[in-house]
């Protein structure tokens, strides 16, 4: 398993990251556990939970996930074999904090609260799972909407968020800081501060990217090459669908948009973009899954590919990317493709 470094730090984590968000929801305490085994053996080194998890999140499930990987942690004796990441809760979801957004002093409960849970001493990376101020990502009821952003509240929410990061990290609870879904804006605001103030930097951002959705690609590439700011991608497979088994209308069951009751992802734009990176595959002999694997994992701004599964023979198939190699015809097909459908979803 090939590793990378983590933006300025001196920790390398392999490029293919363990996701946990449906453990302890859509899987067994039993099932995460196999999980976690299967992917220490491939050879990965990273793995990424969040106090919101397992999903969807609710008072019954939040948290649940961590407590997973803590039991399994306190078993095993394992701990040092992991570099671990989770995250706070930007704000809105009622069941934690009664949706206060993230701040100084929510930062601490949670992280105390995360500890616990996972049953170490230590978080080796911290992240914003989302800015308060609304953002692009997931779907329109974020409420995106940056002229109606108040300038001085935002710098100061991402000032006091920063002080108390900073006391953590010299407390020893966390070792590095990242933010999620975030904009190139708001990364150059995290990095002016923390260099004004003399406070921690961001060491990467966790954002959505995928063959279906390539924002990435424009400013926040930039941004990410200059400043050292590695890509941590999530829903690389884009919630399942370019595995092709919501094609032709078909909703499996116990499916993301079973569970979900739909998924806005699904749409007559993404089902045709897809049918055309399916028909690359075959024409290739690639298996689907490992080519948008493989494609992510080519990105110059690529820190880490997030894989999560429901069973372990998921798991096994996206383990299976790091062995795809892309022909120039595979790569120039996937360009083509993209610009037929540069925004699906």
């Amino acid at each position: 398993m090939n590793t990378r470094r983590l933006g300025r730090t001196d920790l390398h984590v392999s490029e293919l990251c363990l996701g946990t968000m449906t453990w302890g929801s859509q899987n067994t305490e039993a099932e995460g556990h196999q999980q976690i085994d299967m992917a220490l053996d491939a050879g990965l080194n990273f793995m990424d939970t969040a106090e919101l998890y397992a999903v969807p999140g609710s008072s019954q499930t939040s948290g649940r996930t961590e407590e997973i990987i803590g039991n399994w942690f306190a078993s095993t004796g394992k701990r040092d074999k992991w570099i671990l990441a989770s995250k706070i809760a930007g704000g809105g979801s009622k069941h934690i904090r009664d949706g206060k957004r993230a701040d100084g002093e929510s930062i601490r409960v949670a992280v105390e609260q995360s500890l616990r849970r996972l049953r170490t001493d230590y978080l080796d990376l911290y992240q914003i799972h989302w800015p308060s101020r609304g953002h692009y990502n997931f779907d329109k009821s974020w409420n995106y909407a940056p002229h109606q952003q108040q300038t001085a509240d935002v710098l100061a929410n991402i000032e006091d968020m920063l002080e108390t990061l900073a006391e953590l990290v010299r407390e020893g609870k966390i070792r590095h800081i990242g933010v999620s879904n975030e904009t190139t804006w708001g990364i150059a605001q995290w990095l002016r501060l923390a260099e004004a103030k003399g406070l921690p930097r961001l060491v990467s951002v966790q954002n959505e990217y995928s063959l279906l959705r390539r924002h990435f690609d424009l400013d926040l590439a930039e941004l990410s090459h200059h400043e050292n700011v590695g890509l941590l991608a999530y829903s690389p497979l884009a919630a399942g669908i370019l595995t092709g088994k919501y094609q032709g209308g078909t909703i499996p069951p116990g499916s993301r948009a079973d569970y979900q009751g739909g998924m806005w992802r699904l749409s007559e734009h993404s089902q045709a973009a897809t049918a055309d990176y399916l028909a690359l595959a075959r024409q290739h002999a690639l298996d689907p899954v490992q080519m948008a694997l493989a494609f992510c994992l080519t990105r110059p701004f690529m820190t880490a590919v997030i894989v999560g599964a429901t069973s372990t023979d998921q798991l096994a198939r996206a383990l299976g990317a790091t062995d795809c190699v892309l022909s120039p015809e595979v790569l120039a097909g996937i360009e083509a493709i993209h610009r037929r459908y540069p925004r699906p979803i």
